[in-house]
């Protein structure tokens, strides 16, 4: 006769330990959701700045407003921030403009709302402040004049420019090249560190699932 044991207690132990792993390891991922939104946020807000850049200096006459006087282009320069806010639909994307410092030649004051109004195209007057009259320069001649001047469209081929840089980003570039061929995709579509780290779940139980998930997710980047 030929008799086998099976320890049907160790079993049950295990066995459960492996569901509460799994069960775990959900409320893990659910956690470090926050976190890796928060991280993702991070990281998108400058690609997407980045992004700009780049088309800045391919195309200086349309993003030149949104950068210091002569820098266009230029990361130090920036005249908008792109931020971003976590919530419970997931994450949201906002551009702001910022005042400029810096002083066009010939000029004595630095333009400082020069990104905003050249983003919608509002109408400039310019008058004599500390001066009987105003001197510029049109098509290479000097002009003077006591009169209010207003310049109708003051960034030229700017207006509209930035949001529509803006939207192709978020519009185009990031659904459908960034996530969709990115390595972020391919992370989350293979979960290898749920059966890598299976062997503690059956240990450790819930709990173990808990820190796995939740680093998995919170770990995650664009460079995962």
């Amino acid at each position: 006769m030929i008799k086998v044991k099976f320890n049907t207690r160790q079993f049950n132990k295990d066995m459960k330990n492996i569901i509460d792993y799994s069960t775990g390891f959900a409320e893990g991922v659910h956690k470090g959701k926050k976190d890796f939104l928060n991280n993702l946020g991070i990281d998108v807000s400058e690609i997407a700045s980045q992004f700009i850049d780049t088309n800045a200096r391919v195309s200086p006459d349309t993003l030149h407003h949104v950068y210091e006087w002569y820098k266009n282009g230029s990361p130090e320069a920036r005249l908008f921030d792109i931020q971003y806010t976590v919530s419970s639909i997931g994450l949201s994307f906002i551009s702001q403009f910022k005042q400029s410092n810096s002083v066009k030649e010939g000029s004595n004051e630095p333009f400082r709302d020069k990104a905003i109004i050249m983003e919608i195209g509002t109408p400039v007057v310019i008058k004599p402040r500390n001066a009987e009259a105003l001197r510029f320069e049109v098509d290479g001649q000097v002009v003077y004049t006591k009169k209010p001047v207003v310049v109708r469209n003051p960034g030229g081929d700017t207006q509209g420019e930035f949001e529509k840089a803006f939207d192709m980003f978020f519009g185009k570039y990031f659904t459908q090249a960034f996530l969709n061929s990115g390595n972020l995709r391919q992370y989350f579509e293979n979960p290898s560190v749920y059966k890598k780290n299976l062997g503690k779940g059956k240990r450790g139980g819930r709990s173990t699932g808990i820190s796995t998930g939740y680093r998995w997710v919170a770990n995650a980047s664009v460079a995962s």
